[in-house]
């Protein structure tokens, strides 16, 4: 990379003005299509549906329901019936066929309080067994959910009793290489990660990074645990290297002070898992790829297998809006094409070039 015009650009597509507040965005696989999520001032939620057409989003379908929708996957659906599941300021979960999308296909009270946060595995081809969704919420309580069993979760982690109720910021599935393991891990506004196993029901390693934790995504979630990138309060994330457990020390990590403010989101490039994306407070958006070290673990003093951290490495930043960027979603079929919303109210679809030469 010697030259400027060698890194990757990140060029602002199509910019669109929205009449309500988004909060998420996703693009509908195998389409041009992608799906925006959130609430009008009437305190009514909102889905609609935008297709790239001559280099602008036309809008194809808006529907409105009773209660503003925080957050939404495709993740736990095929990629014949690409259902979306949302969660809602009531705390419902729903999933929609967008072909019908007057009545969800599935319904459930999830939560006491708002889902903040939402993931889904096991569907679009990613991730062996059940297809499963996992919600997040103000209540404390991470839930797993199998859109073929009605009315109760699978799997429903929450404090024990007499422990204080963590508001949950943000859930992610992970570890799904074959039929039985599964891992989901949860960040929660004091700054606790939580990596649940789902095979054992236990809990397999915390850590707490002093900031109130906004986003956690694996690199890959149909791979045995290889990267897990927390963003946080504050304008910090922190890389872990998930391959090497050390019984005491945990996972190697490093980390980066990067947005001045809160960073928003974190999302690895489908094609590419070693490339992420972070979304700022501020409006900017940063490209990073992470370097291996030479040797990924080491021998410690005490005569067991450590991790090494490696080093991440700034491609390109780029300031979009005044306003925080609140989701980002790549397309998981054309590489380096990307949707993101932010508080300005509008949404705007990106174009990254040369991810291939990086």
């Amino acid at each position: 990379m010697s030259s400027p015009l060698e890194k990757p650009q990140i060029i602002a597509h199509v910019q669109k003005s929205l009449n309500y507040t988004v909060f998420d965005c996703r693009w509908i696989p195998c389409s041009a299509k992608f799906v925006c999520l959130g609430n009008f001032a009437r305190g009514t939620g909102v889905l609609q549906i935008y297709e790239i057409q001559h280099g602008d989003a036309q809008l194809v379908k808006e529907i409105e329901k009773p209660k503003p929708i925080k957050c939404g996957t495709f993740g736990a659906t095929s990629l014949q019936q690409r259902h979306l599941a949302t969660g809602d300021f009531g705390g419902n979960l729903h999933v929609w066929n967008l072909e019908a999308p007057e009545v969800p296909v599935y319904s459930v009270k999830a939560h006491k309080e708002i889902v903040n946060c939402i993931d889904g595995v096991g569907g679009l081809g990613i991730g062996g067994g059940a297809p499963e969704i996992v919600t997040g919420s103000r209540d404390g309580t991470v839930k797993v959910w199998d859109p073929r069993q009605k009315d109760t979760p699978v799997a429903n982690m929450e404090p024990a009793e007499g422990e204080s109720k963590r508001d949950c910021w943000t859930v992610a599935f992970g570890h799904a290489f074959n039929d039985q393991d599964r891992c989901v891990c949860a960040g929660y506004d004091n700054g606790d990660i939580k990596l649940f196993d789902l095979r054992n029901m236990s809990v397999r390693w915390e850590k707490n990074i002093k900031n109130g934790v906004c986003s956690v995504e694996f690199d890959r979630k149909d791979i045995s645990m290889n990267k897990l990138v927390a963003t946080s309060l504050e304008g910090k994330f922190h890389v872990f290297d998930m391959r090497t457990q050390h019984p005491t020390k945990g996972f190697a990590s490093v980390s980066e002070k990067a947005h001045k403010s809160t960073v928003w989101q974190v999302r690895h490039l489908p094609q590419n898992r070693d490339i992420f994306m972070t979304a700022g407070g501020a409006g900017s958006l940063h490209l990073w790829k992470y370097e291996y070290p030479a040797k990924r673990s080491e021998k410690g003093g005490d005569g067991v297998d450590r991790g090494v951290a490696g080093t991440l490495n700034l491609l390109q930043n780029v300031n979009l809006s005044t306003q925080p960027i609140a989701s980002l979603d790549w397309s998981p079929d054309k590489q380096g094409l990307c949707v993101c919303s932010s508080f300005d109210q509008s949404v705007r679809v990106l174009i990254v070039t040369k991810l291939n030469r990086v």
